[in-house]
């Protein structure tokens, strides 16, 4: 191992609101790729306590109401660099990430300073709403970034450090992961692509498209 592989510290954030049933399944599958599972509850109520693994390797942030998905990964951002890790990876608790593929998204970050899923070249799975507002915001970010946005929409993503201490966002919904995309390019920072599943299955994403989709564009438009 050369020194800067030394260096490396990875930790995932998992946000989480009332996923009892797959929270579980997914700290302990991404705890096979990280040295640091920061799992952030977002005002659940269920009974998701008892299924978050008892191990040094699992951080536990409770946040005391439903705040958004925004405010969430903020809370997990803020103690990944707290704890001086130099990469971060975000995924979602409901299963629609797959784990196994956190080796994608890095296999690739030494060239960027963003990765971000692209799940575009499989939609097969993806209901439609989801693809037509997807397809819209990844296209105008593209004209507003001059970088290609090929997935604007997902939130599996692999972050340098770095980017996280010189970017803040503001939104506390799903509209803060378009934020961070206008906000890194805008710092100049690099933003790439890695292929990765489509998976929605019977798991009802919490987004609602078309809300989200008009947030997105009054972000577009600051």
């Amino acid at each position: 191992m050369n020194r800067s592989e030394e260096k490396n510290r990875v930790a995932a954030i998992i946000p989480f609101y009332n996923e009892c049933e797959t929270i579980g399944i997914v700290i302990n599958n991404t705890l096979q790729y990280v040295d640091m599972v920061i799992a952030v509850n977002d005002g659940s109520t269920d009974s998701f306590e008892e299924l978050i693994p008892k191990s040094g390797k699992v951080k536990l942030i409770t946040l005391n109401k439903n705040y958004g998905k925004g405010y969430a990964l903020r809370a997990g951002f803020q103690k990944a660099l707290e704890e001086e890790f130099t990469h971060v990876v975000t995924l979602d608790a409901d299963l629609q990430h797959n784990p196994d593929e956190i080796k994608k998204l890095f296999s690739s970050i030494d060239k960027y300073d963003l990765v971000i899923g692209n799940r575009l070249n499989n939609l097969t799975s993806m209901p439609l709403s989801r693809k037509i507002s997807n397809k819209l915001t990844s296209f105008f970010l593209t004209i507003k970034t001059g970088q290609q946005i090929l997935d604007s929409q997902c939130g599996f993503r692999a972050y340098r450090t770095e980017v996280l201490k010189n970017i803040q966002t503001k939104e506390n919904g799903y509209e803060a992961e378009t934020e961070m995309i206008l906000l890194a390019a805008k710092k100049g920072y690099k933003i790439g692509f890695a292929g990765v599943s489509t998976i929605y299955a019977a798991e009802k994403s919490k987004m609602t498209p078309v809300k989200t989709t008009i947030g997105f564009i009054k972000l577009l438009l600051n």
